[in-house]
Parts: C-alpha cells; structure tokens; sequence
C-alpha cells in the first residue's frame, strides 16, 4: 500500500511538516510494509511556505523592513531563482502580536511592500504571497507606502498609512514608485472569497477576531470603501480582495498582484496530480475541520484534486459540529485526534502523540481489512 500524507499545519502546535512525520510513524506502526509519500502543504495561510520550502527545496532568506509598531525587524522569504514567495503572516501575523497591542487599524504593514521592493531589484519576477493569518485590517495601504506611495488628506497633509488613515485619505501620489515593479508579477495565494467591503467583507467577518469592537465595524468598513472609491472602485467585485484584512485588494490595486487558490497553487508547485497518481490511500489534516474547511481549504482542496477511485480520509485536530455527514467533498471518512477532555495547551502539547495513536489505530483497521480480503479469497 502506497500512503499520500498530505496534511496542513495544526496551528499553535505543529508544522505541516511534522504533522505528516507523525502520521508516517502511526501509519508504519500498524502497516510496516506500506510506503509513504510525505506531501506537506499549505493553503495561503500560515505554514504554507514552510511547506513549500520543506518539498520544493527551496532556500530560506531574511531581509530587514518596518516592522508592525514601526521597528526594524527581520523577515523571512524563500526564494530559488526568479521565484520568491513569503507569508504577511510572519511580519504581522496574528500570533505575533500580544494580546494588548493587538490594534488591526493602528499596525503597519510597510514591510511587505519593502520586502516586494528589494525583491524586484534583485532579480525576482514572480512573487508569491501568502495573506492568510493577519492582524491587520489596513486594506493593503501600509503595503502600498512600503512600494512607494503616498497618500495626503483634503489639506494636503501627508497620512501615516495605517488602516485608521483610510478614511481621511483624498489623493494618492505614485510619483515615487520604482519602475522596477512593472516587471514583477505577484500572485496573492488565499484560502478564502470574502470580497473587501459589506457583511462578507474583511472587517465584518474578520474583524472581531483581530480586536475590532463590534460597535466599530459598520465605520471601518465604509472607510474602507471611501477609499477603494479613489484607489479602485473595480475592486468591490473581487473574489478574494477581502483576505489579510484588504491586503488582497491592495496588491491588486498597488502591486497588479492576481488573486489566485493558495491550495491549488501549491498542490501545482508540488506536482500533486503525478504523485497523487501513484497512491492508493490519500490522507489530508488540519488543526480543527469545520463547515468553512469544505469552501476550498487544504484539506477539501487536496480532496477535490484527488481522483474518485484513490480514497480520502481526514486526521484532524478536532471536529465541529456543524461538518455534514461524511463521506462528503470526496472525504470518506474523518476521525480528531482527541483523546480526552484537557485543557488547550496540554491538547496542544498531546498533539504529535495523539496523531501518531490515530494513524496507528486507522492502520490497525486497514490491516484487517487487507487480512479479511486475503481470507475470502482463499475460502
């Protein structure tokens, strides 16, 4: 039996990368002549470039920009050749950020126009981003400073290019963007369709999340669209623009980036489709599947590209409550890893055993059946 593992990261807890090495030891536990295949991958949201680099072999580098109060601070990217790609999630991912800073309006996220900036001026000519993550809720405006940009209010008065500033801005000057950009071409890899503005937008459903008070989300919003009425009002009808707090929509608006399916691009780059083919059992994972997972996240991403005949199981952190029946989206069958009521962080901390057990039980069942199967055939 060949074994495609194929999990995302469990957030809080393990890589991607580890999840698949635990799902490998459990699995040989139970199947020890089975051969695996260890697919590690990332949907746009935080782990996906680990993922890459881990499968694609890729160099890892750091470069220094502004970081979310303003700070200097390393940050991470891969790169091999002409193709570099980075998460926004490791400059102002919401992880990073205490508790009591946590100010999606009030961060800045120049550093991800900077780090764009350095890469085109040293060769780069497509550039993946990852917007999953954010603490931000800035509508890429920070993004669009650290290329360049500047943005003035009605008295000509030069904004600080935070998401506080958005509604305030009435002119927006490119006279200072490098013609280094023309020549690049970004693609922001995303999870989610949320368009930028209205109750599906960035900051009605993100909002809150990220420390936004439910009394100011009404406001925020329509800033947000005053400004994309000057920046960009074709952006409204994006698909996607709404991702990393309007980060979207602002690498679209400022850096002509292309929204595109963060897990259908890595399972591309991961050349899925010729390794899926070679397998007779696809297993995939997140951290905790739920209704949202089955809109096109990792798991029902890897699922949908998998063929009918090859089988699809899901090892999760935990289930909720409002999955529908299984099999569903070409997932047979979905089984937590949970195996007692704990706290969160000893659950956390339980996480790689508690895949390792599930996998060697999983494989515990598929041997009896290849036992059952070899006995019918020999009465």
């Amino acid at each position: 039996m060949h074994i495609l593992l194929a999990p995302d990261s469990f957030k809080e807890s393990l890589s991607a990368v580890q999840v698949a090495e635990a799902l490998k030891e459990g699995f040989s536990q139970a199947l020890p002549e089975a051969t695996f295949d260890l697919l590690p991958i990332g949907d746009g949201g935080e782990g996906t470039m680990a993922a890459l680099i881990a499968a694609m072999d890729l160099r890892e580098f750091r470069h220094w920009v502004t970081g979310p109060f303003g700070q200097s601070v390393e940050m991470k990217y891969a790169r091999q050749g002409q193709l570099a790609l980075f998460e926004m999630a490791d400059l102002v991912g919401l992880a990073l950020i205490p508790e009591g800073k946590r100010n999606p309006l009030g961060l800045e996220t120049r550093g991800l126009g900077e780090l764009i900036l350095h890469l085109a001026e040293n060769g780069v000519k497509k550039v993946l981003v990852g917007v999953g993550g954010s603490a931000t809720n800035d509508g890429g405006i920070g993004l669009a400073a650290g290329l360049g940009y500047e943005f003035f209010d009605e008295n000509n008065h030069q904004l600080r290019p935070v998401g506080s500033s958005l509604g305030r801005v009435a002119r927006i000057s490119g006279e200072h963007v490098p013609t280094c950009l023309d020549d690049i071409e970004i693609e922001i890899l995303t999870d989610v369709s949320n368009p930028l503005c209205g109750q599906q937008g960035a900051t009605h459903i993100f909002g809150r999340q990220k420390g936004l008070s439910e009394w100011l989300l009404s406001s925020v919003d329509q800033e947000m669209r005053k400004f994309y009425e000057l920046a960009n009002p074709q952006i409204f009808t994006q698909a996607g623009a709404g991702a990393g707090g309007g980060m979207a929509a602002g690498l679209v608006t400022f850096a002509n980036g292309k929204v595109a399916s963060g897990i259908g691009t890595c399972l591309d780059l991961l050349d899925f489709d010729r390794r899926v083919g070679q397998a007779d059992l696809v297993v995939v994972g997140e951290g905790r599947m739920d209704r949202q997972s089955l809109a096109g996240k990792a798991p029902v991403g890897v699922a949908r590209r998998t063929p009918k005949e090859i089988p699809v199981l899901a090892i999760c952190g935990s289930l909720a409550d409002d999955l529908p029946p299984f099999p569903t989206e070409n997932i047979q069958a979905a089984f937590p890893i949970i195996s007692q009521v704990a706290d969160l962080d000893a659950t956390l901390g339980r996480a790689r055993e508690n895949l390792v057990r599930t996998a060697r039980n999983i494989g515990n069942l598929l041997a009896i059946k290849k036992r059952l199967g070899q006995t019918a055939m020999t009465t």
